[in-house]
C-alpha cells in the first residue's frame, strides 16, 4: 500500500512515475477513513485541500519544478498555525480559532511541495504525556487500542505508526515527540533548541519548546530536519548552523564513543524495557561503537526543575487567552473580571488550570527566589553534567520511556505518576540538547524506544548512530495490527 511507504520510497516512486501524488494522497486518506474512527489521531482532515495540493504537486513534478517533498502527505500537530485552518491546541478555549498565517515550518514544507492531510490530536496546550487531556477525546495507540499513544504529540505519533501519513510534525517541551515515538514504535527527533523556528507554534514553555518530525525511518527524520532547520528572523532564538547532509554523515560506528549514564538504569523501569535497551546497547557495541559508563549526577533533580520552569513559563504564555482578543469568551459575563474568570475557567481543562496555578505560584512575590530562580540555577548544573559527559563521549544512549504504553485512564487521575513518564526525556529539554528516539524492540508486544542524546547542534552524530542501529535491526519494519 502506498500509505505504508517512507518519504524516501515515495519520492523515488513519484520521480519514476510509478504512481501520482494524487494516488499517494488518496491512499493515506483511505487509510484515515478506515482506522481513525478507532484511533482518533486526527482532529480534522483536510481532504479537499490535500487533493488540491497533490494535483499541484503532480503538475510541478511533470514540469520538473518539484520541491524536495513534492506530493508527500504529512500530518501536523494542532498547535502549529496553518493559514485558513482551525488551530485549537487541543483546547476548548480555541475551539473556533482559525489561523491567519503559516508557521515558519509550515511555510517551508509548503514551499517544498508537501501535502497537508490535516491536524492531529494532542494533550491540551501540549500539557500531558498520554494525549488524554485533549478537550476532544483521547487518542488510542495503534498497537493496542486500550492503551495511550504517549503525549503530548500522541496524535502525530499514532498517525505515523498507523500509516495514515508518511510523516508528521510534533512539538517537544519535555519529551512530547520522543516519548510517543517510543510508545508507538516510530522515529521521533527533538532538535537542538534554536535549530528549528518556533514562529507559529502555540507556545507552552518558550525556553523548552522545539518542533521536530515523526517518521518511519532515520533517513526520513534527517530529510525533514534538514528542510526545517535554519535561522528565522521571526524567532530570535534560532541560529544558522549547517544542517545534516549525507556527505557529512560518518560511515559506520568505528571509533564512535557512546556513553551510558548510570543514573538512568534505576528502579521503576519496566524489566522488558530495560532488557530491550540493554540488548540495543550490545548491538551498538557489536557494530563498532565503544561503550562506556558516564555520570549525570544531577539527573534526579531534572524532573523537579522542569516542573517548576515549564508551569512558570506556561502561566505567562497562556495569559493571552483571556476571553477578550480571541478564543472562547463567556457570553453571559457581566464584568471584565467575570469575562476573565468564566472564559478561562470553562475554556481551559483541568491539567492546564493546574499548571497555570503552579506556575503563577512559583513566580509570585516571596516564592520567585525559592522556586523559579533556584530551578534556573539547577538547570545550569544539569547542562554542565552533559558538557562534562560529552568531553568523554560522542553521544549518550538511554531508554526513552521507563515503560511501554500504559492503559488509558491508568494514570489520568494521578498527575505525579503521569509526570514520571517524562523522567528520561526532560533533561534534554532543560539542557537544550538534541535527541532522537528509535524503535529498539518490544516488551509484551508493545514497542520500546531507544533515546540517543547529542551535543549542541550535533544532530549529525545522532543520525549516524541511529541510522547504523536501524540498519542492523528489523524493528522499524514491524507494523501494528489496527
Amino acid at each position: 500500500m502506498l500509505n505504508e511507504l517512507t518519504i524516501s520510497e515515495a519520492a523515488e516512486g513519484l520521480r519514476k512515475k510509478n504512481f501520482s501524488s494524487v494516488e499517494l494522497a488518496k491512499s493515506c486518506l483511505e487509510r484515515i477513513r478506515a482506522v481513525d474512527e478507532k484511533v482518533h489521531a486526527f482532529l480534522q482532515v483536510e481532504e479537499e485541500g490535500a487533493l488540491r495540493a497533490a494535483r499541484l504537486a503532480d503538475g510541478r513534478i511533470k514540469s520538473g519544478e518539484a520541491g524536495p517533498l513534492a506530493g508527500i502527505p504529512l500530518a501536523i500537530k494542532d498547535n502549529m498555525a496553518v493559514a485558513g485552518t482551525r488551530t485549537t491546541a487541543g483546547s476548548k478555549i480555541l475551539e473556533n480559532h482559525t489561523a491567519a498565517y503559516d508557521a515558519t515550518v509550515i511555510a517551508k514544507l509548503r514551499e517544498a511541495g508537501a501535502v497537508f492531510l490535516g491536524k492531529t490530536n494532542m494533550d491540551e496546550f501540549a500539557m500531558g504525556s498520554s494525549t488524554e487531556t485533549s478537550a476532544y477525546g483521547a487518542t488510542k495507540n495503534p498497537w493496542d487500542l486500550a492503551r495511550v499513544p504517549g503525549g503530548s504529540s500522541g496524535g502525530s505519533a499514532a498517525a505515523v505508526a498507523g500509516d495514515m501519513c508518511l510523516a508528521a510534525l510534533g512539538s517537544d517541551t519535555g519529551g512530547s515527540i520522543r516519548q510517543p515515538a517510543s510508545l508507538c514504535g516510530c522515529v521521533g527527533l527533538k532538535p537542538t533548541y534554536g535549530r528549528v523556528s518556533r514562529y507559529g507554534l502555540l507556545a507552552l514553555a518558550s525556553s523548552l519548546d522545539q518542533i521536530g518530525p515523526f517518521t518511519k525511518s532515520v533517513a526520513d527524520a534527517r530529510e525533514l530536519f534538514t528542510l526545517l532547520a535554519g535561522r528565522d528572523p521571526n524567532d530570535a532564538t534560532t541560529r544558522e548552523e549547517n544542517p545534516a547532509t549525507p556527505a557529512r554523515l560518518k560511515k559506520g560506528l568505528q571509533g564512535m564513543r557512546i556513553g551510558i549514564p548510570k543514573e538512568y538504569f534505576v528502579s521503576g523501569m519496566d524489566a522488558g524495557v530495560e532488557a530491550a535497551v540493554r540488548e540495543a546497547i550490545m548491538r551498538l557495541e557489536g557494530i563498532g561503537a565503544e561503550v562506556t559508563e558516564v555520570s549525570l549526577p544531577h539527573t534526579e533533580y531534572a524532573l523537579a526543575v522542569y516542573y517548576v520552569l515549564m508551569p512558570a513559563e506556561a502561566s505567562s504564555n497562556l495569559a493571552r487567552y483571556d476571553g477578550i482578543r480571541f478564543g472562547f469568551s463567556a457570553p453571559e459575563a457581566k464584568s471584565l473580571r467575570e469575562v476573565y474568570f468564566e472564559s478561562r475557567g470553562r475554556g481551559f481543562g483541568r491539567e492546564v488550570r493546574r499548571r497555570i496555578m503552579l506556575g503563577t505560584y512559583a513566580l509570585s512575590a516571596g516564592y520567585y527566589d525559592a522556586y523559579y530562580r533556584k530551578a534556573q540555577q539547577v538547570r545550569t548544573l544539569v547542562r554542565r553534567d552533559f558538557e562534562n559527559a560529552f568531553a568523554e563521549v560522542d553521544c549518550i544512549v538511554t531508554p526513552t520511556s521507563p515503560t511501554t504504553a500504559f492503559p488509558i485512564g491508568e494514570k489520568f487521575d494521578d498527575p505525579l505518576t503521569m509526570y514520571l513518564s517524562d523522567i528520561y526525556t526532560v533533561s534534554v529539554n532543560v539542557a537544550g540538547l538534541p535527541a532522537i528516539s528509535v524503535p529498539c524492540g518490544f516488551s509484551e508486544g508493545l514497542p520500546v524506544g531507544l533515546q540517543l542524546i547529542g551535543k549542541d547542534f550535533d544532530e549529525d552524530t545522532l543520525f549516524t548512530v541511529a541510522g547504523a542501529y536501524e540498519a542492523a535491526t528489523e524493528w522499524r519494519k514491524q507494523k501494528p495490527m489496527v
